[in-house]
């Protein structure tokens, strides 16, 4: 049987949180179902998490899960990581979804592609709306590095995840991604964007 668990933990960034899906066997490797990027608060954090995971409460991470909290903790740092190892669970997305995320994931640390590019690359040109609509739903940001993927001529489009585009912004400051003109008024500042959303 699949059990859904989830833990919040501590980053440079602020609390983050992370959910995995389980089925019962010590041998089998949890997979990430959902990934939250910080709330103002932890308890925000962790309400969040909790409302979008089938979980009974927080647990405490198995090693595997351990260490890629370990890893997100060293990225956000700037020691940059490379996430396309760690098994996801993208069972609760359509098949669309999962290409746009597969696409997504092939983006390095540092570099960004917009709307537009990943819709060419998945063969579908004219899809750039829908492939913006999918990344909006990401369940797991980070991992399935959304964040990366920017509007034409490097506007920075939007993002759905606490702290919006500040957010996004941050994230690509720490990946020393260059991502167009817009730069110099994303600065980040998680505290003022987090309170007013």
């Amino acid at each position: 049987m699949v059990q859904e668990k989830y833990s919040v933990f501590d980053t440079p960034i602020g609390c983050c949180g992370i959910a995995w899906s389980e089925n019962g066997d010590a041998f089998a490797r949890p997979a990430v179902t959902r990934f939250q990027l910080p709330e103002a608060t932890e308890k925000q954090t962790e309400t969040r998490i909790a409302r979008n995971t089938a979980a009974q409460g927080s647990a405490a991470p198995p090693p595997r899960i351990a260490a890629i909290i370990e890893r997100v903790r060293k990225h956000l740092q700037g020691e940059l990581q490379d996430f396309r190892d760690i098994p996801l669970d993208l069972r609760a997305v359509g098949p669309f979804a999962q290409r746009v995320y597969e696409a997504a994931q092939q983006i390095p640390a540092g570099e960004t592609r917009t709307y537009g590019e990943l819709a060419q690359a998945l063969k579908l040109p004219t899809a750039a709306q829908a492939v913006g609509q999918a990344l909006a739903n990401n369940p797991i940001p980070l991992l399935i590095p959304c964040h990366r993927v920017l509007a034409a001529r490097g506007r920075p489009g939007g993002f759905s995840a606490p702290g919006g585009r500040a957010t996004k912004a941050r994230l690509l400051e720490i990946e020393g991604s260059n991502f167009g003109p817009d730069r110099t008024t994303l600065s980040f500042n998680f505290e003022r964007a987090a309170n007013s959303g």
